[in-house]
């Protein structure tokens, strides 16, 4: 098994220099590299389901590189693209901990904040910078706030979001989000659009 300090490396370099490093990310996938602590964190959502109605695109795995791929080609967008890059890899490490069946419906409650937990530890098997760290698990923690803000709904934290992070950095992350499924129609993905500058508007009152 290579050294992990060597996959990290290769991962972040594919992350800042591809047009598509979902590419690379499934070849790891498939030489299963990505089966030893901690890339099993990444390596496992490939078994995590989604719901169907809100994911066509199918498991976690492949909704991730359809947004790691988006993250590249708007990563000129960010304030900081490697924060912002490996923000979009990492955003939904904790559907593996949080999604069940409920009702009949799989759902992944709360795996905003389990996701930050586990990011952190993620890194703990590195040696980066701190700040670099802080940056990217706020971001997964806060990247579903652009929905929950646009919507009025009760998980919103605006004040709590924008004292940790970046509001704009936010919207980035949450638009390649929210449009790294497949398919999309015009008409979805200009409804996503528009939330993204509901929240916008909402959070420049704050």
């Amino acid at each position: 098994m290579e050294d992990i300090n060597k996959i990290f490396g290769e991962i972040d370099y594919h992350l800042m220099n591809d047009s598509k490093p979902s590419e690379y990310l499934n070849t790891l996938l498939k030489e299963n590299k990505l089966n030893k602590y901690p890339f099993n964190m990444l390596g496992d959502l490939e078994k995590v389901e989604q719901e169907p109605k809100h994911h066509p695109e199918g498991n976690v795995w492949k909704h991730t590189m359809l947004v790691v791929d988006n993250a590249a080609q708007s990563k000129d967008k960010s304030s900081d693209k490697r924060a912002f890059m490996w923000g979009a890899l990492l955003h939904d490490i904790g559907k593996a901990k949080a999604t069940k069946v409920r009702k009949g419906r799989i759902t992944a409650y709360d795996h905003d904040k389990m996701g930050e937990e586990l990011a952190e530890e993620f890194f703990k098997c590195f040696n980066e910078p701190q700040d670099f760290v802080n940056k990217v698990v706020k971001l997964v923690r806060w990247h579903m706030q652009t929905f929950f803000i646009a919507k009025n709904m009760s998980f919103a934290e605006p004040e709590k979001m924008k004292s940790e992070t970046s509001t704009s950095e936010i919207a980035l992350l949450s638009l390649c989000d929210r449009l790294g499924r497949k398919p999309i129609s015009k008409e979805r993905e200009k409804e996503e659009r528009e939330s993204i500058n509901t929240f916008l508007r909402k959070m420049k009152k704050i």
